[in-house]
């Protein structure tokens, strides 16, 4: 007997017997394989048909194709003679379509497109629209209107400042609308690049709550009405992360506080959401911009050493927490308070804090301490942190404290003719040079005297108003009864601009602000009479016909216009004038904490308890 030969058969391999062997069970084995592969070949075919009619037939949810038993389809002629009809029929309806298509104008094709677009764009926001926000428990509103002054006088004054918000406002709204600024003379819209490229109405959201407390509701419902149609942050902008952070999400949290509409808490918190890229760096120090469509960061090219700023990323806590509080997401606290504990670990030359710090090494720049430009904000909230707390969070109070302890040691001093001021640290130098905007500095002194160590209260409450008297002779000393924009006390000047660059005033606020928290903390009413003599010198000097303008030289008797009606100038310049000339209960500080650009956030034991419960 031959040894059996091995062939192949469908990929495997079988025993054939020699010719003089039994071949029935070898035939029987090859009649059932025949069967088989017969079997399977028409199985194989109908499934090939099976999947080609779903990859090529046109797809109808009324006739869709499914795989049965190869015998049961072999044997149904009649089902396959209807699913031919139902293809034609498919295949006829298609082409109608087709030609009906072709039939019609080039705008009518370019309008059903566009309409199926905007179909699907809505049908993906409907999807992957943003979560709503969890309800959370509103105070009850303290001094939210009126603070009528009483006397008539007092009145009077106000009522004129209110006028100058509504002139303001209506140059705004006539030449400006939905810019960032206004330009006045020009009578057209302004921006800079702390706003990026596009049209975000920063004028509008900085301005909603000044409108608000001056009574002027059907100038708030149209600013509302813009930001509720206009207001669009998915734009290709790169911004400033501490002035849209203050300007725009300030505004709209104390816009929300304050008239109750949604939609000012959904656009701060659609606004914080584009902020937060920002802080992807190594050290988790903010950049100073941020691309709001990209969310690509850098820092400013003239910073020192590719630094981020101090007033900048120092500046931005009060807003953070109301975030946190308002939408449960504890990543916008834990972002504040992760720069805090970085800045505690970190050694700081004669205790001062300098004004660069880069965010890719975690290391100090140039050493320059100010607490004008570059570092001022730093201070008030580390103040406003622990005021916002109910004055709980006392890591925020020490650090403030121990601050003020170096800046009062290092950098204030009295000038010969007996003016205190606030120099400037630069090396292991005292630049005996004062800003317009360190004049807040006396307001924050006062605020904060109230808890502060060693019973200092006293002399931190007569600190702040020598620094009011100081940033009131930088007015009086000028020809407008304006202040400039930095003035020194060196070489037998006082209080006094030297360099060109510097006699300019903006519409600032700061000296102002100082004047109200003085007024608040003592009713001594030089402060009003100060305010009042800002009022008249920038209604003097400062109106135009198309608004309001900061001027190039105070000093001179003929000043000329620099063309920018700031928006600030609503939101803070405007606003402090507003409430030195209203009583107390209008906003009183026991219930509301103010942000750096002027804006009223809810502070109190509400608060803490919820935040707690938040961060658990």
């Amino acid at each position: 007997m031959t040894t059996p030969a091995l062939l192949p058969l469908s990929g495997r391999r079988i025993p054939t017997l020699s010719p003089g062997a039994s071949s029935f069970p070898h035939h029987r084995a090859t009649l059932r394989l025949s069967e088989k592969f017969i079997l399977l070949l028409i199985l194989s075919a109908f499934i090939t048909l099976c999947f080609g009619a779903f990859f090529f037939l046109p797809d109808n949810s009324k006739h869709k194709l499914s795989c049965r038993s190869a015998s049961s389809t072999v044997s149904s002629s009649d089902s396959e003679e209807s699913l031919r009809d139902k293809i034609r029929a498919d295949h006829e309806r298609a082409l109608q379509e087709a030609k009906e298509k072709l039939r019609k104008s080039k705008e009518e094709l370019k309008a059903e497109i566009q309409t199926e677009k905007t179909k699907v764009v809505e049908d993906l926001k409907k999807k992957d629209g943003p979560k709503p926000l969890p309800p959370v428990p509103m105070p009850k509103l303290v001094g939210v209107n009126d603070g009528d002054p009483g006397d008539p006088d007092t009145k009077e004054k106000r009522d004129k400042i209110r006028e100058m918000m509504k002139h303001a406002w209506d140059s705004y709204r006539q030449y400006g609308w939905g810019h960032n600024e206004l330009k006045p003379i020009a009578k057209k819209g302004h921006s800079t690049n702390i706003f990026g490229s596009s049209q975000m109405g920063a004028t509008i959201v900085d301005a909603l709550d000044t409108l608000y407390i001056m009574g002027l509701h059907d100038e708030f419902k149209d600013g509302q009405e813009w930001i509720e149609q206009n207001l669009d942050f998915s734009v290709n902008a790169e911004v400033s992360v501490f002035e849209v952070n203050i300007r725009f999400i300030g505004g709209l949290l104390a816009a929300y506080y304050l008239s109750g509409q949604e939609v000012f808490k959904v656009k701060a918190v659609q606004l914080a959401e584009k902020l937060l890229p920002a802080f992807n760096t190594p050290t988790g120090i903010p950049w100073a911009m941020v691309n709001l469509k990209s969310g690509v960061g850098r820092n400013w090219g003239w910073a020192s050493a590719g630094s981020s700023i101090l007033a900048e990323f120092g500046t931005l806590h009060m807003e953070f927490v109301h975030l946190t509080y308002l939408t449960g997401n504890p990543a916008y606290y834990q972002k504040v308070m992760h720069i805090r504990k970085l800045l505690a670990k970190m050694d700081r030359p004669n205790g001062l804090y300098p004004n660069y710090l880069n965010p890719r090494t975690g290391r100090w720049g140039q050493h320059h301490t100010s607490v004008g430009g570059l570092g001022d904000s730093f201070y008030e909230y580390l103040l406003k942190a622990w005021l916002m707390s109910d004055k709980t969070d006392t890591e925020a109070r020490k650090t403030y404290d121990d601050a003020i302890e170096a800046i009062e040691r290092h950098l204030i001093r009295k000038s010969n003719g007996g003016l205190t001021f606030i120099g400037e640290w630069k090396n292991g130098h005292l630049e005996r040079k004062m800003g317009h905007l360190t004049c807040f500095a006396g307001g924050m002194f006062a605020l904060g005297a109230d808890g502060s160590p060693d019973d200092k209260a006293g002399h931190y409450l007569q600190l702040g108003a020598e620094i009011a008297h100081t940033c009131h002779e930088s007015y009086d000393r000028t020809v407008l009864k304006l202040g400039p924009e930095a003035f020194k006390f060196d070489s037998g000047l006082e209080a006094v601009a030297v360099r060109q660059n510097e006699k300019y005033y903006i519409l600032r606020p700061e000296v102002i602000e100082t004047y109200w928290y003085m007024w608040r903390f003592t009713h001594d009413p030089k402060y009003r009479q100060w305010g009042w003599e800002a009022v008249q010198a920038i209604d003097k000097y400062c109106r135009v016909s198309g608004g309001f303008s900061g001027v190039k030289d105070v000093y001179s008797s003929n000043p000329t216009y620099d063309d920018v009606q700031q928006s600030f100038f609503l939101a803070e310049t405007l606003k402090y004038l507003y409430l030195l000339f209203s009583s107390d209960e209008l906003l009183p500080l026991e219930n509301w904490v103010f942000n750096t650009e002027a804006h009223p956030l809810m502070a109190g034991v509400w608060f803490c308890i919820t935040m707690n419960q938040h961060l658990k």
